[in-house]
């Protein structure tokens, strides 16, 4: 079993910046030999996580502990573990589990519960006597800081201002965060935070305490980026820069989300599309569990250096695309449904749109992981036409689904789709209203890509991801310039159709040609797969021989294989920008070398 007692009820809860422990006191009384101190550790609007903290400060050992609280009307607690919670009304009462009521001197215990409604808890009593082992009086935490504004940002500094908090006792001071973590205490509305790096990206939030050493929520983010570097972040409107991150790649490819931090990467992008969310039943649904919101990260694998707990709420990759948010504000996350394996179940979705957006709403902005993903992306392979297996929804499908997609997730998420590139006459283009759903849509992903392979295991040879048309070509309209034209001609505006370049080679074995067009006997090796190889393998093991149509290929021994390099990239992305395309994307991150070289031709190419 993956997960200890705790974790299936943390993950009911949304992350969100700690509101710190909060000691609750009735009237000022003689110290006693234990506390009980209270922190609203989560809250998501309607409901929230709270956690007591019993501690012993005395010289003996307690052997047992009940703590009693009330809330206002409308509070209550809906789950709770590490403690038996009963109610009476408003009044509530917890007490020890068998395994957790013996407290030694010094040490302490917690125990936690998910809430409904918004009030705090008061006229607390720890074993029938004051919560609070001092005389500190109030119980009342600090309002929220204002929003910290940026000021007088150099390569290494910036100025943050914000407006006062308010508490009923006075304020005391606030704590300045930089990407969540404290790196400054103060006394005034004010700090000029130094040592940072020039043009990197970082997000800062202030939290006040009182008097009584009580700590309120946190304020809103500001989103900083220092002068100078070799890169700024992209703006609201810019030219797209996206990549896909794979679940699976945490698993035997070691491709963690803070590879995109130390490969450079994220610097340059402006998209992550998170693949995949599965399609069955007529519904969104969880791909991989333990990849997307369970697996604990080391702090060596983590974007922000610390490890995480078997108590978190979000662990995962979605708390590490969380970690990289706060890292790169710029960047969008988009949750990716479907691709080549789960594509089967959007028959039964197209069958009843609404129910499908209705689903893909309620699981992408699941509470636990909302402020992870900034819309959903559709990875349909076909609609109306045949893939792994063949869909006969019909030509209006696809505008029905994106339409109840766009219509749900409303007009300030991102709804885009990954669509076939198939240009030839007759072929995938033709089959679905991809003009009419553009209207739906920020952008479609078309998959220039794969259009030739190993799976004619006799070949001919010929490159998977041509620009364009060239003499002897297996199959007229298999190019990236044919798909982008039948769009184009059909009525998808050029700004919503983004090229795909794939970060990896296909590839025969049995070739004596060096030329595209010969014969061979089946898929060369591939590290993962026959017939397929990452770009970072590629590039040292068989390096390119030629190029044609805008891309290369390389003949090594007896094996034939097409990739794309920064070069072949550069002039794909020149061909992007004369043609008024909205930008670019990637299959995927991996297949990248660890210092990022083709992002970064990507990126340069687009810039």
């Amino acid at each position: 079993m993956r997960f200890g007692h705790r974790a299936a009820a943390g993950f009911a809860t949304l992350l969100l910046p700690l509101a710190g422990l909060v000691g609750l006191a009735g009237p000022a009384q003689a110290a006693t030999t234990e506390t009980a101190t209270y922190a609203k550790t989560q809250d998501w609007g309607t409901g929230f996580e709270g956690k007591w903290t019993v501690k012993n400060t005395g010289t003996t050992a307690i052997s047992s502990w009940t703590v009693e609280w009330d809330f206002p009307s409308g509070t209550s607690v809906t789950s709770a573990w590490d403690a038996d919670v009963t109610s009476s009304g408003t009044h509530w009462t917890a007490r020890n589990k068998s395994y957790n009521g013996s407290i030694a001197p010094g040490a302490s215990v917690s125990f936690g519960f998910n809430g409904a409604g918004s009030g705090s808890p008061s006229n607390c009593k720890l074993n029938g006597d004051s919560c609070d082992g001092t005389t500190v009086p109030g119980d009342a935490a600090p309002s929220a800081p204002g929003t910290p504004t940026a000021s007088s940002v150099t390569d290494t500094s910036v100025k943050l201002s914000w407006s006062a908090a308010t508490d009923d006792k006075g304020i005391k001071n606030y704590d300045v965060l930089r990407d969540g973590k404290v790196v400054s205490t103060v006394t005034t509305t004010s700090y000029t935070d130094t040592g940072l790096t020039a043009g990197s990206d970082y997000s800062y939030t202030v939290q006040a305490r009182d008097t009584a050493d009580q700590t309120g929520p946190a304020s809103g983010s500001a989103a900083v980026h220092t002068t100078g570097g070799t890169t700024t972040p992209p703006t609201s409107g810019s030219t797209v820069k996206l990549g896909y991150f794979t679940e699976w790649g945490i698993y035997g490819r070691n491709y963690n989300v803070k590879n995109l931090v130390t490969s450079g990467s994220a610097s340059k992008i402006t998209h992550i599309n998170y693949a995949f969310g599965n399609v069955t039943n007529g519904q969104c649904a969880i791909g991989d569990s333990y990849a997307d919101y369970d697996k604990a990260f080391t702090a060596d694998q983590s974007v922000s250096g610390v490890a995480d707990t078997w108590d978190q709420p979000l662990r995962g990759n979605f708390n590490q695309l969380r970690e990289l948010k706060a890292k790169y504000p710029n960047i969008k996350i988009l949750w990716s449904f479907g691709g080549w394996t789960w594509s089967g179940g959007f028959g039964q979705a197209a069958a009843n749109p609404t129910a499908f957006a209705n689903s893909c709403y309620n699981l992408v902005k699941d509470p636990r992981w909302a402020d992870v993903f900034d819309g959903i992306d559709i990875d349909w392979e076909y609609p109306n036409a045949c893939g792994l297996s063949c869909d006969t929804s019909g030509a209006a499908a696809f505008k029905n689904v994106m339409s109840a997609l766009r219509a749900k997730f409303g007009a300030g998420a991102l709804v885009t789709a990954a669509v076939t590139a198939d240009g030839s006459s007759g072929g995938k283009i033709e089959a679905a209203d991809y003009a009419g759903a553009a209207q739906y849509v920020n952008w479609y992903n078309v998959m220039t890509y794969d259009f030739f392979g190993a799976w004619d295991a006799q070949g001919p040879t010929a490159p998977h991801s041509p620009l364009t048309s060239y003499s002897g070509i297996p199959k007229a309209g298999f190019t990236t310039a044919d798909a982008m034209a039948k769009y184009k001609a059909a009525g998808v505006p050029a700004s919503k159709l983004l090229i795909g370049i794939g970060f990896y080679g296909r590839g025969w074995t049995g070739v004596t040609q060096d030329a595209p067009g010969g014969t061979a006997t089946g898929p060369a090796a591939g590290t993962y797969e026959q017939g397929i190889e990452d770009y970072k393998v590629l590039k040292t093991s068989c390096p390119t021989t030629g190029t044609v149509a805008g891309t290369a290929y390389a003949h090594c021994g007896s094996n034939w294989w097409s990739y794309d390099t920064p070069s072949t990239i550069a002039g794909k992305m020149s061909w992007a920008k004369s043609q008024g395309l909205g930008g670019a994307f990637f299959w995927e991150f991996s297949g990248d070398t660890s210092n990022g070289e083709l992002v970064s031709a990507i990126n340069s190419g687009l810039s």
